[in-house]
């Protein structure tokens, strides 16, 4: 039997509260789960559940009150303080971020609002379309290329938001919501192309979603109430 790969995503008793006293909110509650490759897996729960936080967490915006966190191996929260510096870095190396909003810069055409992630990197203009480019049309959305956000379709311009996600090859793919926006049919799109990706790029996909017409698509669904991880299950 072939042995089990190394979770990329290993979350460890992690709490996260804001303020103090009277005024404090505990939006996490030790929360347990390890996501290994090629797994595209749900968080999903009611408003206020802890879903956005956990995300937030993982993809080093937000840190930790307590717990530890490791991403692709490395250990990047340890006991609810960043044991890594350099946070700019270790999200464009390794996590891409999709939002139930395209939020694509509106003066720059699709090719351009991909490559300009890889240009923050440190590649060259050049170097950056080329990528672009490649990752468009393996998006089937290359034609669109030279066009701008406003002449975009919601599912087109998901695409293009979706190969800025993976403009650095992330191991690591965070989604927010992002079917929301889309209708059943362009949302299955979506849910494929990710599923394709997760196997193509060796990659962990983690959607926060509402949206139960996506359900089935998941490998397992973590459902979160009060900042509590309430259970895991495989979609039926």
């Amino acid at each position: 039997m072939p042995e089990r790969p190394a979770p990329l995503v290993r979350v460890d008793r992690i709490s996260k509260h804001f303020g103090e006293g009277e005024t404090r909110v505990d939006a996490l509650r030790e929360v347990s789960l390890e996501i290994r490759p090629r797994e595209v897996v749900a968080l999903v729960g009611p408003s206020g559940s802890g879903k956005t936080t956990l995300l937030n967490v993982i993809g080093c915006i937000l840190d930790a009150s307590s717990g530890s966190l490791d991403l692709d191996g490395e250990r990047v929260i340890e006991e609810g303080r960043w044991s890594r510096g350099d946070l700019r870095k270790l999200r464009l190396d390794k996590i891409g971020f999709i939002f139930q909003f395209h939020n694509l810069l509106p003066f720059l055409d699709a090719t351009d609002n991909v490559a300009i992630v890889l240009q923050l990197a440190g590649a060259d203009s050049t170097m950056a379309r080329k990528r672009a480019l490649e990752l468009l049309d393996y998006l089937e959305v290359g034609h669109r290329s030279a066009s701008m956000p406003a002449k975009l379709s919601g599912g087109e311009a998901q695409r293009v938001a979706i190969a800025r996600a993976l403009a650095n090859n992330p191991r690591i793919i965070l989604a927010d919501e992002p079917t929301a926006a889309l209708d059943s049919k362009r949302a299955g799109i979506v849910m494929d192309l990710l599923r394709r990706l997760a196997n193509e790029q060796n990659a962990a996909i983690i959607a926060v979603t509402h949206d139960d017409k996506i359900f089935d698509r998941f490998d397992r669904i973590f459902f979160l109430r009060d900042g509590r991880l309430d259970s895991a299950a495989e979609p039926e």
